[in-house]
């Protein structure tokens, strides 16, 4: 296949060079610019199932940071994360050769598609992106895809489409989804998150107003009713404005004669404009899925897809990995696992398992870097409500360094003030064998985090 330069607007890009090749978005990346005919290759500190796939794609994976393993680059890939210290960014700034940011590089390849979809918000980007996929997969558009999770339907969390549709999710954390070019643009909610950037929730809010008026006047801006501060940025988008929203009175589509399967998976009624123009069957749980489900329909009429297509495929739609995903069951006990890191996201997930047939729900909890625990922790410690048991693992420090201002001892006071019983293990180990113990058929035990809690569930079902 030919190389496709304009997709980069940088002249002459014939290898290109991705530090930190590993993550699930460079990965992604780099696998498109590899079908459209560039030589890649790529570092990273440690191999796995994702570097293992890339290289059977014919990309060269290189085991840790040297300057050495960008020779003959035209250009170099970096994200966030990667500091400035980097031997290999350090190496080719010294060299001259083109470095691009991770956002900047997504923004590009966004640009050179007409029907460009842009996915945001601060809660249910994954599962959303994920759902105008399949949509426009049964569709038969053959959407160019980029997910932040797998989705068991492309095989992974990227796909490869023709040159109309490229459908990806847009992250504000440092302001990346700024250096996006989308023709939609959905904004499912606005709220204070990823404390270490931004300062306040007027912070986070101007950004998203930013975002909202990149969409050109021919564009559409699909943003949720029900959430105040969304509602707050839409006098600035240049564009066409649809809502959505559980309020059919004042957004464009809602959903109404709402009912719950013993999965807590919703059925209802589709509303356009007051009229009732189909019935939707899901397979992912909570009411939360039903909002973005909306978000999904009204995304995907722009192009046109009709109400069977979309039935269809929110009907094949079982979720992506780590979203409420079910990882098996023992002795009448199920075991799931979800991504949930935020107070809201931890009481959708848990509003979702309690409309589930269930004896008692277990949560175990993994905070998510210390800077999030620590500026929500009055929201963390009312989020869990709905669950029986609560149990707590040390916080997972991701990029941050632990200065001992908070933990999860911390928080499980917090918890306790409010009268909810929680408890905290210092290992997997003990929080497995508590399980093990105290756990009864009829249970439903939640693994909840963006670390690797999930292996406790993982433990726990290969222990038994």
């Amino acid at each position: 296949m030919q190389q496709n330069n304009s997709l980069l607007a940088i002249p002459d890009i014939q290898k290109v060079h991705f530090i930190g090749i590993g993550g699930i978005s460079m990965s992604g990346l780099a696998e498109i610019l590899k079908s459209r005919g560039y030589t890649v290759t790529g570092s990273d500190m440690k191999t796995s199932a994702i570097t293992n796939k890339l290289e059977r794609l014919g990309i060269k994976i290189i085991t840790g940071h040297s300057g050495e393993n960008i020779a003959g680059a035209d250009l170099v890939v970096y994200t966030a994360a990667i500091k400035e210290d980097n031997p290999e960014l350090m190496a080719a700034k010294l060299q001259g050769i083109p470095t691009m940011d991770r956002a900047t590089l997504l923004g590009r390849m966004m640009k050179g598609y007409p029907g460009s979809i842009a996915v945001s918000g601060t809660h249910g980007k994954t599962t959303t992106t994920s759902m105008i996929s399949m949509i426009l997969l049964e569709a038969g558009l053959n959407p160019t895809i980029h997910i932040g999770g797998e989705l068991d339907a492309i095989g992974g969390t990227t796909h490869i489409g023709s040159n109309d549709y490229f459908v990806a999710e847009a992250c504000e954390y440092y302001e990346s989804f700024l250096k996006f070019f989308p023709h939609i643009a959905v904004i499912l909610n606005i709220e204070f998150d990823h404390a270490d950037y931004f300062k306040d929730l007027n912070h986070v809010t101007e950004t998203f107003r930013k975002f909202a008026s990149l969409v050109p006047s021919d564009g559409y801006l699909i943003a949720c009713a029900d959430d105040d501060n969304t509602s707050r940025i839409l006098e600035s988008a240049n564009c066409k404005v649809i809502t959505f929203g559980m309020n059919t009175d004042a957004a464009d589509w809602g959903a109404g004669n709402i009912t719950f399967d013993e999965m807590g998976c919703a059925s209802y009624t589709l509303i356009h404009k007051g009229c009732e123009v189909s019935s939707i069957n899901l397979m992912v749980p909570g009411i939360h899925n039903v909002g973005n489900s909306l978000a999904a329909i009204a995304t995907c009429r722009i192009a046109v897809c009709d109400y069977d297509i979309v039935k269809q495929a929110l009907a094949k739609f079982r979720g992506t990995h780590r979203r409420f995903e079910l990882k098996g069951t023992y002795g009448g006990i199920k075991v799931i696992d979800d991504y949930a890191h935020h107070p809201s996201e931890v009481k959708a997930t848990l509003r979702a398992a309690k409309n589930c047939e269930q004896n008692r729900i277990w949560c175990v909890f993994q905070p998510h870097t210390y800077t999030r625990t620590k500026f929500l922790m009055n929201e963390f410690a009312t989020a869990f409500e709905d669950a029986d048991e609560v149990i707590l693992a040390d916080i997972y420090a991701a990029r941050e360094v632990d200065i001992g201002e908070v933990n999860s001892e911390m928080l499980a006071d917090r918890i306790q003030e409010t009268g909810k019983k929680v408890m905290y293990f210092k290992s997997f180990d003990t929080i497995t064998e508590h399980l093990k113990k105290n756990a009864k058929p009829g249970d439903l035990i939640i693994t909840m985090g963006a670390g690797d809690i999930y292996k406790v569930g993982e433990m726990y079902l290969e222990g038994r």
